[in-house]
């Protein structure tokens, strides 16, 4: 089994990541494709990563990021996607106001948008979600093996009004044709979830450590994840 995704299914700073899990329950060898800093360009366009995921017999597949893919309003880094290349013309005709010489985040760039709290920002979020469907239909479609969604509900710390822009379930069930099955899950980063003390970091990385997922949430998803497989068996 191949597991596809991002930081989550990487598993920053945790031994057993869920794929870890998933073999050690399944017997079974279940290979951690995970990725840091990646959305659905990174993953899509990586041909020796998608052809030893097409090897498999099952793929596990996170849901991509929504913010973290380039579309009409601004370009992403073909690699780390969470890196803000450079707007557009239509982002620029959009906010003539905003200068974006020192924003060089998706995330930053999006909380400046946001918080002109106009009309504005709605036409680059549906921008987003049109993109994401096509972009994450056409994966799916180049994954040969069958494909089921995990479809994570990350809380975090920020309350950020951008931490609400995420595939929703109508989203979801425009690529129904396309998997297998979806299983959501909802965790907690670190910090939110008392689950500080289990994640391993060295002293200047706990501010990142707080904002990652912990041994319990992977072990709370494969939980989630084996219960769909075993039914699909």
């Amino acid at each position: 089994m191949a597991c596809l995704g991002g930081e989550e299914t990487f598993g920053r700073f945790v031994d057993y990541p869920f794929p870890a899990v998933l073999e050690k329950r399944l017997g079974k060898p279940c290979v951690n494709f995970g990725s840091l800093f990646c959305g659905v360009e990174a993953l899509s366009t990586d041909p020796g990563v998608l052809n030893l995921v097409n090897q498999s017999d099952l793929c596990v597949l996170q849901v991509p990021d929504l913010l973290r893919q380039s579309n009409r309003f601004y370009r992403v880094h073909p690699r780390r996607n969470d890196r803000f290349l450079e707007p557009t013309a239509d982002l620029l005709g959009l906010y003539p106001d905003v200068d974006f010489t020192e924003i060089h985040f998706v995330r930053h760039l999006l909380e400046q948008l946001s918080a002109t709290e106009d009309a504005r920002f709605e036409l680059v979020a549906q921008e987003l979600r049109e993109v994401w469907i096509r972009a994450t239909g056409d994966l799916i479609e180049r994954l040969e093996p069958g494909v089921v969604l995990l479809w994570l509900h990350v809380q975090r710390q920020t309350g950020s009004h951008v931490d609400h822009i995420v595939p929703d379930a109508a989203m979801i069930e425009q690529l129904r044709p396309l998997y297998a099955d979806v299983v959501e899950v909802s965790v907690a980063v670190s910090a939110r979830s008392d689950a500080l003390e289990d994640v391993m970091f060295g002293t200047l990385q706990q501010p990142i450590a707080e904002h990652m997922i912990g041994p319990s949430a992977h072990r709370e998803i494969a939980e989630h994840l084996l219960i769909a497989l075993r039914n699909l068996n």
